[in-house]
């Protein structure tokens, strides 16, 4: 059924009654009657889709402000309203949001330019103001829901692009719900028999696991209640599609090694009752060996905390449990939007300026300052998705440090995160205490040290195969660069005879 005004104020009531919800309605008003005479490609009113993605922002619980920007997001763009107009009704913070999103402006298939241009927008608009771009993701994801009404070759230009950049960047802000609805919205069109496949595959899986999963909760939610510990929740979670596609790939496509399908999540009050909760699981039924993930005293790089076990469950069936605090549930769900989501235990809520910029944002903005040539950039696209977009592991240094860096990252890739001059004169490297080859991949949690020769006069050239990271590639390609510069000038003998 199409969504309606009173759905979304009736959202926003449920989490904030002191919201401003005559200014809601007023701005859908307006909205609606600058896009009246509009359509959407499906023959639909144009204000479906602006109402759709203020309910998707509703959902996450974020303030009023946003709800209204969402409101009114295509209209400067799409109408003959301004954003002067927009400023005098609604106030310069909306205007400012939805500045923003004008500035992003629709996504336009026209040649390699006009794309590097939409990511070179996306990624200053998330530079200046992070909210324009969460905004900007529930606009793509009611999009992507509602794609059957144009050319399947816009259909699946639109979804690549959404599995390739915008879900990833929610990744990268910790919107773990927001990546998997991209995702999973993006997936039947971009691998359609593939989507076909996994979805099949895991209503197998859900409805053989509806009922010990039932008699799992009840059996826990009494030991618990046993124990004397307060649980806010307990409840299933059934795993992202394209996520559980991409987990099939590596494991030759066979599910039996998948234990995460579903899982059960235990929501309590403290750190220390997720602890609690942990020890009471692992008194009732046995964990598979190397299954317990400490994600709280080690936070994944996107902020995710929880602790991850996975027993021998009712019946013998493997299931994994997921045990957080209510806030890291709310921060898992909504990364840094739940910065902004409303709570009524704050006395304030939080302004951009809360919050500074993340490196990996300005590391892009550096990237399209250093490379000026369009069709160079396109060829440093793929490098930069890894450097950005891949998945990430965490590691630490003797010192205690924690680095974060792509998957499959080498101690190379790690020398050069620290510090250029480490990277140049790196000799070795010791991994848990033992010698580790400068090209062998690190995990999450390895404890690294690398081993420097100050003597040393630069990286050896071969350690460019080795290289993971755009920056540890482009600091040996550097340095490479100036030897050969400073034979030519006769500085330095020819680095190519051999001694």
């Amino acid at each position: 059924m199409p969504q309606t005004i009173d759905e979304l104020k009736s959202i926003v009531i449920s989490y904030d009654p002191k919201a401003k919800i005559a200014d809601i309605h007023r701005a859908y008003t307006f909205a609606a009657d600058a896009h009246k005479n509009q359509k959407r490609a499906s023959g639909e009113p144009y204000i479906i889709h602006p109402l759709a993605a203020a309910i998707t922002l509703a959902e996450m619980r974020l303030p009023d402000t946003l709800i209204i920007a969402a409101l009114l997001h295509d209209v400067p763009e799409d109408t003959a309203k301004t954003i002067e107009e927009i400023e005098q009704e609604f106030g310069s913070e909306v205007s400012h949001l939805v500045a923003g999103i004008t500035k992003l402006g629709k996504i336009k298939y026209r040649g390699v330019e006009r794309y590097i241009e939409n990511l070179r927008k996306m990624f200053l608009a998330m530079a200046e103001d992070v909210r324009v771009v969460i905004i900007k993701f529930a606009d793509r994801l009611h999009n992507l829901e509602t794609l059957d009404s144009i050319p399947p070759k816009k259909q699946y230009r639109i979804a690549l692009e959404s599995l390739e950049i915008f879900a990833p960047i929610a990744n990268r802000l910790g919107m773990g719900e927001m990546k998997g609805r991209l995702e999973d919205a993006a997936f039947k069109y971009v691998l359609p028999k593939e989507y076909e496949w996994t979805k099949n595959l895991a209503q197998t899986v859900i409805r053989r696991s509806d009922s010990y999963l039932e008699r799992a909760i009840v059996i826990l939610q009494k030991d618990l209640q046993q124990a004397g510990l307060n649980i806010a929740d307990v409840h299933g979670r059934t795993k992202h599609l394209y996520s559980l596609y991409k987990k099939l790939i590596k494991n030759e496509r066979n599910i039996a090694h998948i234990y995460d399908i579903i899982a059960l999540r235990v929501i309590v009050d403290t750190i220390a009752d997720c602890y609690a909760v942990l020890g009471i699981i692992h008194g009732r039924w046995t964990p598979l060996k190397g299954r317990i993930k400490d994600y709280i005293s080690q936070p994944k790089p996107n902020g995710y905390r929880s602790l991850h076990t996975t027993v021998f469950c009712e019946e013998g069936e493997i299931v994994e449990f997921q045990i957080r605090t209510k806030e890291m549930h709310e921060n898992a769900e909504f990364g840094i939007a739940a910065h902004w989501s409303y709570d009524e235990r704050k006395t304030t809520k939080n302004t951009k300026k809360d919050i500074a910029p993340v490196d990996w944002v300005n590391q892009l903005i550096d990237l399209q300052q250093d490379i000026s040539d369009k069709k160079q950039y396109l060829k440093a696209l793929d490098e930069v998705k890894i450097d950005i977009f891949k998945d990430r592991i965490f590691v630490f240094t003797p010192k205690g440090d924690v680095i974060d860096l792509p998957e499959d990252s080498t101690p190379v890739d790690l020398a050069y995160a620290i510090h250029t001059d480490i990277g140049n004169t790196c000799i070795a490297a010791k991994v848990n205490d033992a010698n580790s080859p400068l090209d062998r991949p690190l995990k999450s949690g390895d404890m690294v040290e690398i081993i420097i020769d100050k003597n040393r006069k630069g990286p050896n050239p071969d350690w460019i195969s080795s290289a993971k990271t755009r920056h540890a590639k482009s600091k040996i390609r550097q340095f490479a660069r100036s030897k050969i510069s400073n034979w030519i000038k006769g500085v330095i003998p020819n680095p190519f005879t051999k001694k």
